[in-house]
């Protein structure tokens, strides 16, 4: 394990130059004090866990202090929001700090945000409260815990520093880990303002960077975007599997990696709601629940469209053309294993539509319905679940068809509840789990975050004492609303 002064720094990016950022130092922060810290991403920078709790540590990520092999950027980039294309975008609240690399030879970006103004600010005070921190923190963490690719969170660091949103606030700052943080924005920057040969200084570096078995390919760029194409067809399908909503899925919330990035107003579903909007800002649902996959397919569009001087126009819409058929094929695996099933039947992709069709409006906990479903033998977990529909008889009729599919996959049920048990999770990070951790800390009160993060980052086993965070949440809890502020 290393100590704070023995991480190893090699900023590849900010070697591209003043095109592609800005060099800004972060603006401290006052009275900084450890919030909570995640030891495993701790352990991506092999660093004691132990450090977190150190002086050093809350400065150093706080604006305090900073590394000698340190070099913060502002990177600089653009994108759709909520449709529309906005030509100057930016870190405006961020800083990449550096580039680190640790034993296992692994490139790691340490994005330290709420760390003041940047040219990119736009009359904000570029600062992170308190709030929004601690979300992120959480569901970086929670999704990578789920097995979904995600950004991660290495700590949050309080302050007494005033901010105003709606109301006065304390400001915060969360450190982000990602091996990248190019958006498909930084691409749509250079394309829109015509930099051509900065775009392609870009591609070139993501392909030597993060996609250099692509370099072996007739067509680099394009080998690179079939996978990117595949990359968002896995995490959407995931998302949509576990019934995470990202709320801004904006160009520039888009990682060119694939992982889920940029935590706004998210959530959990809690009842199941194909048309349910997490963002109070999205008054037209463009980024509801069930858009979600269409929308990852138009930013997949607009990134195509930002890489057509270097590839072919029939080429990317061919690409792109696999999207849903690859999404598809995701999602179905996922809900097999949700289901118990170890097979595939054409009939499946219909079965699960028919569930989640009896589910909506019944108010039904979409993933304790999982959960339970495993819970017993494939009769007793039916008949403890119908009452919970609104429509006896049509669930009646699909449990008809789900016990048969059950009996042609065979495998006794013993192990089905393990397979369950394994893929569906026991604790999901709902909205109002997450408030109360919040409301505890804006009072000074750290431990629920810091126990909310430990039952969070084991979801799929069942912890003792830990049971009132497995629970339905009440109704005031379901209907919290989130908006971008932050």
């Amino acid at each position: 394990m290393k100590s704070l002064d023995e991480l190893t720094f090699d900023n590849r990016f900010a070697r591209l130059g003043d095109a592609f950022s800005t060099e800004v130092l972060p603006q401290p922060i006052e009275n900084p004090q450890l919030v909570v810290a995640s030891p495993s991403a701790m352990a991506l920078l092999d660093l004691d866990p132990a450090s977190a709790h150190t002086q050093v540590f809350a400065e150093l990520f706080s604006g305090h202090k900073l590394w000698n092999e340190a070099e913060p950027r502002a990177m600089v980039y653009s994108g759709h929001q909520f449709g529309s294309y906005n030509p100057r975008l930016g870190d405006g609240r961020g800083l990449l700090l550096g580039e680190v690399y640790n034993d296992a030879g692994e490139h790691w970006d340490l994005h330290l945000k709420g760390a003041g103004q940047t040219p990119w600010s736009r009359m904000g005070d570029g600062r992170a409260v308190l709030r929004s921190s601690i979300r992120e923190f959480l569901a970086s963490e929670a999704l990578h815990a789920l097995g979904i690719p995600t950004s991660r969170a290495l700590s949050v660091v309080g302050s007494t520093t005033p901010v105003w949103r709606e109301k006065q606030e304390r400001a915060a700052m969360v450190l982000r880990l990602a091996h990248s943080h190019i958006r498909f924005g930084s691409f749509e920057y250079f394309y829109y303002t015509r930099q051509h040969d900065e775009l392609k200084i870009l591609g070139e570096y993501v392909l030597a960077n993060h996609y250099p078995h692509c370099l072996e390919q007739p067509e680099p760029w394009l080998a690179m975007y079939r996978e990117i194409v595949e990359r968002n067809a896995e995490l959407i399908a995931k998302w949509q599997a576990y019934g995470f909503c990202h709320g801004v899925m904006n160009t520039d919330n888009m990682s060119i990696l694939g992982i889920t990035f940029d935590f706004g107003p998210f959530a959990f579903l809690d009842d199941f709601d194909a048309q349910f909007i997490c963002n109070h800002s999205d008054g037209q649902g463009r980024y509801s629940f069930s858009n979600q996959v269409p929308i990852g397919q138009w930013n997949l569009s607009a990134l195509a469209q930002a890489w057509s001087p270097f590839i072919s126009v029939e080429a990317l819409r061919e690409s792109l053309g696999l999207f849903l058929p690859l999404y598809q094929a995701h999602y179905l695996d996922l809900m097999r294993r949700r289901l118990g099933l170890t097979t595939a039947e054409e009939a499946d992709k219909e079965l699960i539509e028919q569930l989640l069709q009896r589910m909506q409006g019944s108010k039904i906990d979409y993933n304790l319905f999982f959960r339970h479903l495993g819970e017993q033998p494939v009769d007793q977990a039916l008949a403890s679940l119908r009452e919970d529909f609104l429509d006896i008889r049509a669930f009646d009729g699909w449990a008809d068809l789900y016990k048969a599919r059950v009996a042609r996959d065979g495998g006794n049920a013993e192990e089905r509840r393990a397979r369950m048990h394994a893929v569906n999770p026991l604790y999901v990070l709902r909205n109002y789990l997450a408030q109360k951790a919040i409301d505890a800390a804006e009072d000074g009160n750290y431990e629920e975050v810091r126990r909310l993060h430990q039952v969070l980052s084991t979801p799929f086993e069942e912890q003792p004492g830990m049971a009132a965070y497995a629970e339905r949440p009440p109704e005031w809890g379901k209907h919290l609303e989130i908006s971008c502020s932050s």
